[in-house]
C-alpha cells in the first residue's frame, strides 16, 4: 500500500467569530487548496468533521453545501460526527478514501461555530453525548472531569499544582499561536484561584467555547511530489472506543480507547512512544492531557503529572506537548480541534511552526470524545 501523504493544511483564527459554519468552513478549505496549488475541481472526495451544526445553529447539509461553496463539484461528500473527536475520525476517514485508492485528492475540513450560544446551552449540547440516563440526571462533562481528577491526585498522591500547571505551560505555547482563542500568559496562582467548576478543577483547568475550522488535504505520496518537496505522511493511524458509561470502567483514570488507538498507531508505524518527538494532546480539562500522556506511553502509570513538574512536557523538554497552546488556550470548536491537532504536527514537521518550533521528526496527535468513549491516534513524520 502506498503512503499517504498531506500536502496543504490551513487553520483559521480560533475564537469568537461573526461567521457561520459554512463560512468557517469555507474559509479553511480556500486556505488548504492554496496552501497546496491545488485546484478545486482536482478534488475527489470531500469530508467534513462536524458534531452538532443543526443543534448549535440549525444548519445541516453541510458538506454538499461546502462542495458547492469551494466549486469542488462533482466531489464525492460525506460528515464525519464523532462527537468532539469527529476532526480525529474525520481524518481517519480521509486517510482510508486515498489509502484504499477509492480516491487521488482528498481534502477534509472540520469545524465548530458554538459562541452565539450561551454556556449553559452549550454545554448542555455537548452533554447529549453521556448515556441517556446520566443525561436525565444533569450529568456533564466537566463534572467526570472533576471526580476523575480528584480520584487521580488521590491514588498517585500528585499535588494540585501539577495539573494547574499544565493550563500555565498551553497558555504560554499559546501566545506564539498566532490562530489561538487566548494568547496570553497565566501564572499558578491565577488557575489556583480562579471559581471552581467541578472540584477540585477551577475554571483555568477548562478550554472555551470556540468557533473556527481547519484543514488538510491528503493525496498519495506519488502524487504528492508532483506538488510539492515540502509535506508529511501519516504513517500510522487507529481508533478505539470506550465504554460509554465511565462509572463501568475498572478504573476511571484510565483511557481505553488512548491505550487501544495508540497500541495500533504505533504498530502500523512500527514506531513507539519513544519515538515521539512532539505530541498535540486533548486537554479539554487539564487532567485529560495529564492521563492521555500516560495512556499513549510517555509516562509510566501514575507518573504523568511528574513529567509536568520537571518541565518534559514544555516546549524545551523533552516531550514537548501541546505546542499549539492545545484546546486549553488555543480553543475548542470540537469538529476542527482534532484536525487542528494535525495542522500543528504538520507545521512542527515541515519547520514552519515559527516560534513554536521544536526539532521533531515524529508527531503524534491524540483526538478524544467524550471522555474517552470515543478515540482516534494520529502519527506524522517528515517526508525523508
Amino acid at each position: 500500500m502506498e503512503r499517504v501523504a498531506i500536502i496543504g493544511a490551513s487553520m483559521t483564527e480560533f475564537g469568537q467569530r461573526d461567521g457561520w459554519i459554512r463560512d468557517l468552513l469555507a474559509e479553511a478549505g480556500t486556505a488548504c487548496l492554496d496552501d497546496a496549488g491545488v485546484r478545486p475541481d482536482e478534488i475527489e472526495h470531500l469530508y467534513v468533521s462536524n458534531m452538532a451544526s443543526g443543534e448549535f445553529e440549525g444548519q445541516t447539509g453541510i458538506p454538499n453545501a461546502l462542495v458547492h461553496d469551494l466549486g469542488a463539484m462533482p466531489a464525492y461528500t460525506q460528515r464525519v460526527d464523532q462527537t468532539s473527536s469527529s476532526g480525529g475520525a474525520g481524518i481517519y476517514a480521509a486517510w482510508q478514501s486515498v489509502a484504499s485508492e477509492a480516491s487521488e485528492m482528498t481534502l477534509l475540513v472540520g469545524g465548530e461555530k458554538m459562541t452565539h450560544r450561551t454556556t449553559g446551552e452549550a454545554t448542555d449540547v455537548i452533554a447529549s453525548l453521556t448515556h441517556p440516563v446520566e443525561y436525565k440526571h444533569g450529568v456533564t462533562l466537566p463534572s467526570f472531569a472533576g471526580l476523575t481528577a480528584q480520584a487521580y491526585l488521590d491514588a498517585y498522591d500528585a499535588p494540585r499544582e501539577s495539573l494547574a500547571r499544565v493550563a500555565v505551560k498551553n497558555h504560554r505555547n499559546g501566545v506564539d499561536n498566532p490562530h489561538a482563542q487566548f494568547r496570553k500568559e497565566v501564572d499558578l496562582d491565577t488557575v489556583l484561584e480562579s471559581p471552581i467548576v467541578a472540584d477540585p478543577l477551577r475554571l483555568y483547568d477548562f478550554c472555551p467555547i470556540t468557533d473556527g475550522s481547519a484543514a488538510l488535504l491528503f493525496c498519495p505520496e506519488s502524487v504528492a511530489k508532483e506538488y510539492t518537496d515540502d509535506y508529511t505522511v501519516l504513517t500510522g493511524i487507529a481508533g478505539a472506543t470506550d465504554t460509554h458509561v465511565v462509572h463501568e470502567r475498572t478504573d476511571p483514570t484510565v483511557m481505553g480507547g488512548v491505550v487501544e488507538s495508540s497500541r495500533q498507531a504505533y504498530e502500523m508505524a512500527d514506531r513507539g512512544p519513544e519515538d515521539v518527538d512532539v505530541a498535540e494532546l486533548h486537554d479539554m480539562f487539564t487532567i485529560l492531557e495529564v492521563l492521555q500522556s500516560e495512556d499513549l506511553g510517555f509516562f509510566e502509570k501514575g507518573e504523568g503529572w511528574r513529567g509536568v513538574e520537571e518541565g518534559v512536557t514544555t516546549r524545551d523538554g523533552d516531550l514537548p506537548v501541546n505546542t499549539s497552546g492545545g484546546l486549553k488556550s488555543k480553543g475548542h470548536p470540537l469538529g476542527a480541534s482534532g484536525v487542528a491537532q494535525a495542522y500543528e504536527i504538520h507545521q512542527q514537521l515541515l519547520g514552519e511552526a515559527g516560534p513554536r518550533q521544536v526539532d521533531c521528526e515524529v508527531g503524534l496527535a491524540c483526538n478524544v470524545g467524550g471522555f474517552g468513549n470515543c478515540v482516534t491516534t494520529t502519527i506524522l513524520e517528515g517526508a525523508a
